[in-house]
C-alpha cells in the first residue's frame, strides 16, 4: 500500500499578497507532485494567516464605509480562506500532475473543526487578527463584545480565540478521495471552527492552529507520517545563539523536555514541535517530519529535517 502523508504548507509556500500567492504555489505544486511521483499518498493541508487578515480587513474597511456591511465572523473569513487559496493550489497541483501525464485529480474540501466551546481559549483570546484601529474604534467594537487589545505600542486590533481541535467533520469524504486516488487539499487554515449547539454545528469566533488541525486530522485518517513544513531545515535548540544546535531527530521525551525549557518559539517553531509530538503519540507506528518545503523529499528519505519519534 502507499505511504500516506499529510503534509503542512507554512505561510513560506503560499506567499503573503495575492500575486506573491500566484507565484509562490507553483514551486509549492512541483515539489508535493515530485512526492506523489514517489508513490506517496498525500493531503494537504495548508495555513491562512496573511489572506484571513486580508479578508478580515477588507469586510471591516467596508463596515467603517457603510454600516450596512457587517463585520464577518472569523468561521466565515476561514471559509473564504479555504475557498480561495484551495482554488489557486488545486489548479496548479492539476497542472503539474497532468504535466506529467499523472492524470490524478485534486479537489479542495471546505473542512469544518470541531473545537470545545469550553476551551480556555475562548476566555483568554490572544490570536490579533485584521487592522489596526484607534482606541476610539476599539471602544466601539469592545462595547458590542468583540474582544480587542492593544498589540505592541502600535494601535488596536481584534483579537480570537486559538482552541485546539477534537474532531474534522470532513474526515470521511476525506477518506473516499483517497480511496478514489484523488488528492484532497482539506482543513486549510486550520479549518473552520465549530462547535454543536441545539443540534447543529454552528461556527465559532476562532483561528485554529493548522499544525495542531494538521496532526489531528493525521490521526483520523491513519497517515503513516505528518510532515510539517516551515521555513527552516531542521528543528534547533539555542536557536540563535552561539550554541545553537540542529536537530536530526527528536523523542517525545526530548520534545517535551526541550519544551518544558522554553527552547521553541511561542508563534513559530513551539506549535509544530506540540503537533508533531501529539500525532507521534497517538500510534508507535507514526512518525513526524519538520523541514522546508524545498527538502520535503530528502526529509522523507532521511537525509535531512527534524524526525520526531516515540
Amino acid at each position: 500500500m502507499k505511504k500516506r502523508i499529510v503534509i503542512a504548507l507554512g505561510g513560506n509556500a503560499l506567499g503573503e499578497t495575492l500575486e506573491a500567492q500566484m507565484t509562490a504555489v507553483q514551486g509549492t505544486a512541483k515539489v508535493l507532485v515530485d512526492l506523489v511521483e514517489e508513490g506517496y499518498e498525500l493531503v494537504v493541508v495548508h495555513g491562512n494567516g496573511p489572506q484571513v487578515g486580508m479578508i478580515n480587513t477588507a469586510f471591516e474597511t467596508a463596515s467603517k464605509a457603510d454600516p450596512h456591511f457587517p463585520l464577518l465572523p472569523m468561521s466565515v473569513c476561514v471559509a473564504l480562506s479555504q475557498g480561495y487559496i484551495g482554488y489557486d493550489l488545486q489548479n496548479v497541483l492539476r497542472k503539474e500532475l497532468d504535466t506529467r501525464h499523472l492524470g490524478i485529480p485534486v479537489a479542495t474540501i471546505i473542512t469544518q473543526v470541531v473545537v470545545d466551546p469550553e476551551d480556555r481559549a475562548f476566555t483568554q483570546p490572544t490570536k490579533p487578527i485584521g487592522g489596526f484601529m484607534t482606541a476610539a474604534e476599539a471602544e466601539a467594537l469592545a462595547a458590542k463584545d468583540v474582544p480587542v487589545m492593544e498589540d505592541a505600542g502600535r494601535g488596536w486590533r481584534r483579537v480570537v480565540a486559538s482552541p485546539k481541535p477534537v474532531d474534522i467533520l470532513e474526515a470521511e469524504t476525506i477518506k473516499a478521495l483517497l480511496a478514489a486516488g484523488q488528492i484532497p487539499i482539506a482543513a486549510g487554515g486550520g479549518g473552520i471552527p465549530v462547535a454543536l449547539k441545539h443540534g447543529q454545528y454552528r461556527g465559532m469566533s476562532a483561528v485554529i492552529d493548522k499544525d495542531f488541525a494538521s496532526a489531528k486530522l493525521a490521526e483520523i485518517i491513519r497517515a503513516d507520517m505528518l510532515i510539517i513544513l516551515t521555513t527552516v531545515e531542521k528543528v534547533a535548540v539555542n536557536f540563535g545563539k552561539p550554541t545553537q544546535q540542529w536537530l536530526d531527530r527528536l523523542t517525545l521525551a526530548d520534545a517535551e523536555r526541550f519544551i518544558a525549557q522554553g527552547q521553541f518559539a511561542q508563534g513559530s517553531m513551539l506549535p509544530k514541535v506540540e503537533a508533531a509530538a501529539e500525532f507521534v503519540s497517538s500510534n508507535p507506528e507514526h512518525t513526524a517530519l519538520i523541514t522546508m518545503l524545498a527538502k520535503a523529499k530528502d526529509g522523507i528519505a532521511g537525509k535531512t529535517g527534524t524526525v520526531i519519534t516515540r
